[in-house]
């Protein structure tokens, strides 16, 4: 699989910019300092094809946390049935949640 593959397609959307393995080795720290408060990640290549990902452990955090929810039953089967009522007009006022 190359970067241009329909496969990569959407790892390219989610990739800011790819790197040669020897430019990142070169440029570690100031690729650090690029990612470390932004939500930018970037690829590492090797003879052209990705091989890993650097990114901010903020933007690190918030995927292992996406997973967890993914990976709740519960917490899906909840998020669900809010999409469901918010489509189906199913609201509640600010004073019926919160109180007046």
């Amino acid at each position: 699989m190359t970067i241009d593959s329909p496969e990569r397609r959407t790892t390219m959307e989610a990739i800011q910019d790819y790197i040669p393995v020897t430019k990142a080795k070169a440029q570690l720290l100031e690729i650090i300092r690029k990612i470390q408060n932004s939500d930018e990640a970037i690829a590492i290549t090797k003879n052209g094809e990705p091989e890993a990902v650097l990114m901010s452990m903020e933007k690190f955090n918030g995927l292992l946390e996406t997973l967890d929810i993914l990976a709740d039953e519960k917490a899906m089967a909840s998020i669900k049935k809010s999409i469901k009522q918010a489509l189906e007009g199913k609201w509640l006022s600010y004073e019926e949640v919160f109180g007046s």
